[in-house]
């Protein structure tokens, strides 16, 4: 079977093996960036940051920010971090279940800077989304639901 078809849902011939979603995406930040961290995306993005203790007792190397009850962002402080400019990464998407203006009123009262708005194609369909940057220069899309708006 081709590389291809092992992880796509059911795969062309229905003999694929069946991914149910993406579990975490993994990120590093500079080794002094946890309290930028939690100020971006708990104090502005109101997401719940998980595992601080276990991070900052030396027993987990990250802690996480949850963002539903099946999927987290775990942040990992590098003394090595280099902006995600040097690297191929491109974005990461996060569709909430609000309409866009809603998600736009947010986060201009929390201060984040909208970089641009766009209507991407996702997973679940074309919405409308807006564009910021975390403060290690990462950038999310965060979409509105296809039927919120």
């Amino acid at each position: 079977m081709a590389a291809a078809q092992i992880f796509t849902s059911g795969g062309r011939d229905g003999a694929g093996m069946d991914a149910t979603a993406i579990d975490h995406v993994n990120l590093r930040i500079p080794a002094d960036g946890l309290d930028a961290a939690v100020g971006f995306y708990r104090d502005a993005l109101g997401f719940d940051v998980e595992n601080r203790d276990l991070f900052e007792s030396g027993e987990k190397p990250f802690f996480s920010v949850r963002l539903t009850p099946a999927s987290v962002i775990h942040l990992r402080p590098a003394e090595d971090f280099e902006p995600p400019a040097e690297t191929a990464f491109d974005h990461v998407a996060i569709e909430f279940a609000h309409d866009i203006d809603e998600l736009r009123d947010h986060l201009e009262a929390a201060g984040v800077e909208i970089d641009r708005r766009l209507e991407p194609l996702g997973a679940t369909g074309v919405a409308p989304a807006v564009y910021v940057t975390d403060p290690f220069g990462y950038t999310l899309e965060l979409k509105a639901a296809p039927d919120a708006d």
